[in-house]
């Protein structure tokens, strides 16, 4: 019907481009749609973006893109409310917003799904919450008005729209779950010593020794800390006496639950000690790094055996993030010019603190939670330590959380040990 014929049609109060509604409420709902949208829209972006450029594995790249491609069909939604809360020239105009806002109610659903895990307070909080309701409201308007009705084959559209979630939902739990649990961890330690050499002018032996790692396995990694350290042992022989109470007296004397019937009042002493590695640096698959180090033992030491123990403690780079830039610079713990004591000397001592901040490699996770950091501790007299939390040298440390964030950032750290008789160094040395 051609609506400005005037033998067909007789318009009273207007013509054919004035509504016969209440004016007030359509421009009401047209803000608060519009305004919605275009919220829901900057939010995708922000999520997507991170992960869609910048993700380690193709799979969280895929689920960071396919982020953004809803935010690009919710600001088409957002022109399509113009029209559909308007004159309505186009008919799919309704199927578009409708579409618009099912993208939106999945989104913040999946934001507060993921924010119950650790249900800590985030600025973000207060943009999904308020969204999760606005798309609610919208949900229960656009189906009371049957908007799908404009689209010529209504359940083609229904079936795209479950189509679309799923594979989201799917790129989304294979890139935060199974893939980087999938990915095997494989490092190759390995301390050896060279062929000991007399000093001609002091009483010492010079040990050299040759320190290697290699990452064997499938995924790339941050080096958080990293020691290594010679100890000389000293101990007193006994003729065996009751092997339980030696055992007992192993144990409680340090020896790591290694027994031995003729040994007892075993004495530890640091010969040397460094760090291997940079600390932020990265090892990526198949890299191989290795170090010389020399280092000296009296010729009367009383040591039966030097102990060489290297560590190194990760985290894997297809779970996180981190701030290198910051992480690499060593604070002193003494140093008064650092303008504040991350640790008070009379309390620890002289201690080495890394601290950066870590974000997930899912932004989904980031949006959710309170910001992370990594810290990492080093000293020459005790063995390193680390941790992954929300602890900015403020507050306490909640430990439950930090074993989770542990876990969920793949941090871990490995082993190598190796003993030798002094009686083998010296003879080489010697002889």
């Amino acid at each position: 019907m051609d609506l400005e014929d005037p033998a067909s049609v007789r318009w009273r109060g207007g013509d054919s481009g004035t509504w016969p509604d209440r004016a007030w409420r359509r421009h009401t709902v047209l803000v608060l749609m519009t305004t919605g949208m275009l919220a829901s829209v900057i939010l995708n972006i922000v999520i997507g973006w991170p992960d869609a450029i910048g993700a380690l594995t193709f799979a969280q790249r895929i689920s960071g893109s396919l982020i953004l491609v809803s935010g690009v069909v919710q600001a088409v939604a957002v022109l399509a409310v113009l029209d559909y809360e308007g004159t309505r020239r186009y008919k799919s105009s309704g199927a578009v917003v409708l579409l618009g806002v099912i993208i939106a109610a999945a989104t913040e659903g999946l934001l507060l799904f993921v924010w119950f895990d650790e249900k800590e307070y985030t600025p973000y909080l207060l943009v999904f919450m308020p969204l999760l309701g606005w798309s609610l409201w919208a949900l229960w308007l656009l189906v009371r008005e049957r908007a799908w009705q404009g689209i010529p084959i209504p359940r083609t559209f229904a079936a795209g729209v479950v189509v679309t979630a799923l594979m989201t939902a799917v790129s989304l739990a294979y890139s935060t779950m199974y893939q980087p649990a999938a990915a095997p961890m494989h490092f190759i330690l390995k301390a050896e010593f060279g062929e000991a050499r007399a000093d001609h002018r002091n009483p010492l032996v010079h040990v050299p020794l040759k320190l290697y790692m290699k990452n064997a396995g499938g995924i790339p990694v941050y080096i958080i800390n990293d020691d290594y350290a010679v100890y000389g042992r000293v101990s007193e022989y006994s003729d065996g006496g009751d092997r339980l109470e030696g055992w007992r007296r192993s144990l409680d004397e340090g020896s790591e639950g290694e027994a031995e019937r003729y040994v007892g009042q075993l004495e530890f002493t640091t010969i040397s000690s460094g760090q291997f590695y940079r600390p932020g640096d990265s090892l990526d698959v198949g890299q191989e790094y290795s170090m010389e180090r020399v280092f000296q033992i009296p010729v009367g030491a009383e040591f039966d055996t030097v102990n060489v123990f290297l560590q190194i403690t990760y985290m894997r780079k297809d779970r996180g993030k981190l701030d290198v830039a910051k992480f690499r610079r060593a604070h002193r713990s003494w140093d008064k010019g650092e303008g504040r004591y991350y640790c008070l000397p009379r309390k620890c001592g002289e201690e080495l603190y890394y601290h950066g901040r870590v974000r997930h490699n899912n932004n989904f996770v980031n949006v959710t939670r309170k910001p992370r950091y990594v810290t990492a501790v080093w000293s020459p007299k005790e063995r390193p330590l680390y941790s992954i939390s929300s602890f900015h040298f403020k507050g306490m440390v909640d430990r439950a959380k930090e074993r989770r964030d542990v876990d969920r950032y793949g941090a871990s750290t490995t082993y190598a040990d190796i003993e030798v008789p002094v009686a083998t160094l010296l003879g080489e040395a010697t002889g």
